[in-house]
């Protein structure tokens, strides 16, 4: 899996048109891998903050194309590696959609209209479609809600859905798991139009065709029929544990027939993308972006989504101990694809130690240094 990730990054950089902008591709990439959760430009130690936001808010390289060749690659990469598995059972496909926000504050003139209040948050909200199928975790693709008035978050995750390409939804036996937010009507009806499977969350208060409300019902894994739905779903409901300790009655269906327990099991699943969206942020920068641009705001999103792919491949490859290590991998992919960063920056490391060593009277010879 290294050596995918290795042949990833060397053709995103043959998409740069200069060798000026592949070195800044590079270094942004290795500011990333830092995986330290703050990857600014101000942070680089080989290029300056200026040339780098040159590179993501003005610089002519085709966002498009890389996001091409990063999702060709991983259909190449998952397909070729699970044809190796031999027959049996197809594996599922886990489609999990989620809404995030991206908490911003400020002003952001170029796309303050993408700026918006929700839950309370006010940042960037995005609705992100993230693949699991056997090994591999995938952020697929993203939205950007634009708040009242526009599509809501359940008509952008059904539009995400039905673009998902057809080599991997007729590969594998498709699941879509959603939260509450995506269990409207319509989200329920383009679901099984497309002929999937869902699992996801309902309201406590969710009304059912005989006028009775979902916490009314004591037998779980029953068939009912809900307002608005032409046809029945499986209903039952789990306890999930809050930060303060108490314990929360979530509420999830299927659009097909299956047992409770797993329903159940199917309805936590959901919750992979949480701790990814934490990965995400926290280790690979996803919400850090300053860009005063549209288009540097939608790099950096790009940027940052495929050094969490580069890091996950090392990982594979790696096989560090459960739950992943994120730093120790994206340490070893740093070290393993980007060398020429690593060198650049022990040599700067060695010129700053050189004052501290001819104080306490040792003679060092930087051209005499083996790296």
């Amino acid at each position: 899996m290294l050596a995918h990730a290795q042949e990833l990054v060397y053709t995103l950089k043959e998409l740069m048109p200069t060798q000026y902008q592949k070195d800044n591709l590079e270094v942004m990439l290795g500011l990333f891998l830092e995986a330290q959760g703050h990857p600014l430009p101000e942070h680089s130690q080989t290029k300056s903050p200026s040339a780098l936001s040159r590179f993501l808010n003005i610089n002519p390289w085709s966002t498009r194309d890389m996001i091409r060749t990063v999702r060709n690659h991983i259909l190449q990469t998952v397909l070729k590696n699970l044809s190796q598995c031999g027959t049996g059972r197809r594996p599922f496909l886990q489609v999990i959609i989620d809404l995030t926000t991206l908490e911003k504050r400020g002003k952001f003139q170029d796309f303050k209209d993408l700026i918006r209040v929700y839950n309370s948050k006010r940042g960037l909200h995005l609705v992100v479609v993230y693949l699991v199928v056997g090994k591999w975790r995938i952020p697929w693709s993203f939205r950007v809600w634009k708040g009242k008035g526009t599509p809501s978050p359940a008509q952008l995750g059904l539009k995400l859905v039905k673009r998902l390409p057809k080599c991997l939804t007729q590969k594998f036996q498709v699941m879509i798991l959603a939260d509450t937010a995506f269990g409207s009507v319509e989200f329920l009806h383009g679901v099984r139009k497309l002929k999937y499977h869902a699992v996801t969350g309902i309201p406590i208060n969710r009304k059912l065709v005989d006028g009775r409300i979902l916490r009314h019902l004591h037998k779980q894994g029953q068939q009912v029929r809900l307002v608005g739905l032409k046809f029945p779903v499986t209903v039952s409901w789990y306890y999930l544990k809050r930060d303060n300790g108490k314990l929360e009655k979530r509420f999830v269906l299927s659009t097909r027939p299956i047992k409770a327990s797993t329903l159940k099991w199917w309805g936590k699943r959901r919750w992979q993308i949480e701790g990814w969206f934490k990965t995400a942020k926290h280790r690979f920068g996803l919400h850090r972006f300053g860009q005063g641009t549209l288009l540097g705001m939608y790099r950096w999103l790009i940027l940052s989504l495929t050094t969490y792919l580069i890091a996950h491949w090392t990982y594979l490859e790696i096989q560090f101990p459960s739950p992943p290590d994120w730093g120790q991998a994206a340490q070893t992919a740093l070290e393993s694809i980007f060398p020429r960063i690593v060198v650049s920056l022990l040599l700067l490391e060695i010129e700053r130690l050189i004052p501290f060593t001819l104080s306490c009277g040792f003679d060092i010879n930087i051209s005499r240094c083996k790296i």
